[in-house]
């Protein structure tokens, strides 16, 4: 039986892939909303799909339609800024609706706790999109770390580098107030990738952090990590600079670990897998709420021995802003 979706932040980046999810298995957008009106997208996925830029307006429109059941919304989508998420949430929750939402889910522990309560409150659910824990070379990582079941930790380091232009620190991306910095904003997931894993955490420190960039220390059960995160086009490899936009690297003791494709169709699966009652909730998205919240609160410290990744020493020396 089709169920009916609502969209939060149809306008943004990631909001297509929502679209697609809904349609591709199955069910129906129902509307949409967004303060900016740039969303011919969806005439390409639901041309049908009533829109909104005015929440009020949006949210007597679920109400409305709440008293039939053949057209009351099961489900509501949010992909709006960050800083948005936990009044979405709610207010999803309180229509009625289980709440998909994507990551980082909120930027505190405690406003996860918070959450818990309205779910328990409405009786309905949240789930993040983790959609790394669905791509098969994470899986197969995954399974050789659980297999091999080694007594020492793996050495990995993590970096990620996607150039932004100068429109990213004007938007609302650029505002740690309302992205909760380049760290939780483009590395959350890699965070849950690795707990996923490697295990629970046991060390977390910060080595550099600036509006454009961030480095540091993960320590897992099963793990040692050096992670570099980046906007900054002049970060980008040699072997990569000119070429493309993003570098995306993960090498466990020495091994690279390719994951740069099969991303296209993850929010899919994740859709798939909250429709069949599989899919990530609160407490599976805890671990990496509170390591990004620690990197955001926690001094910056020196590197200490072979914790530091290979990029912060150019960093740390000025060659780079």
């Amino acid at each position: 039986m089709k169920k009916n979706f609502a969209l939060i932040g149809a306008a943004g980046y990631i909001a297509p892939r929502h679209m697609r999810a809904i349609k591709d298995t199955g069910n129906v957008l129902v509307s949409a909303y967004d303060i900016n009106d740039s969303v011919g997208i969806i005439d390409g996925i639901s041309p049908q799909s009533e829109f909104f830029t005015e929440f009020e307006r949006f949210q007597s429109h679920a109400y409305r339609i709440k008293r039939d059941p053949a057209t009351a919304l099961d489900y509501v989508s949010i992909c709006s800024p960050n800083y948005l998420h936990h009044a979405h949430i709610v207010a999803g929750l309180r229509l009625g609706c289980d709440v998909i939402c994507e990551k980082p889910l909120v930027p505190t522990p405690e406003n996860l706790d918070e959450l818990a309560l309205v779910e328990r409150e409405t009786g309905k659910r949240l789930y993040n999109i983790l959609q790394l824990r669905h791509h098969q070379a994470i899986l197969e990582l995954k399974d050789k770390v659980a297999s091999e079941n080694a007594d020492h930790k793996y050495d990995v380091d993590l970096t990620y580098i996607t150039s932004r232009g100068k429109w990213y620190m004007e938007s609302w991306k650029g505002d740690p107030r309302k992205s909760f910095g380049v760290a939780t904003n483009i590395g959350v997931h890699f965070y849950d990738m690795l707990h996923f894993i490697f295990g629970k955490l046991q060390r977390n420190v910060v080595h550099f952090a600036s509006d454009y960039k961030a480095a540091g220390y993960l320590e897992y059960e099963k793990a040692r990590v050096r992670w570099f995160l980046s906007i900054d086009a002049d970060d980008l490899p040699a072997t990569v600079k000119g070429k493309k936009p993003t570098y995306r690297s993960i090498t466990v003791s020495g091994d690279e670990i390719e994951f740069s494709e099969g991303f296209t169709d993850l929010h899919t699966t994740s859709y798939q897998e909250i429709l069949a009652g599989r899919g990530y909730g609160i407490e599976d998205a805890r671990h990496c709420v509170e390591t990004v919240n620690t990197i955001r609160s926690t001094a910056v410290i020196n590197a200490q021995n072979d914790e530091g990744h290979p990029f912060l020493s150019s960093l740390t020396n000025g060659t780079r802003r």
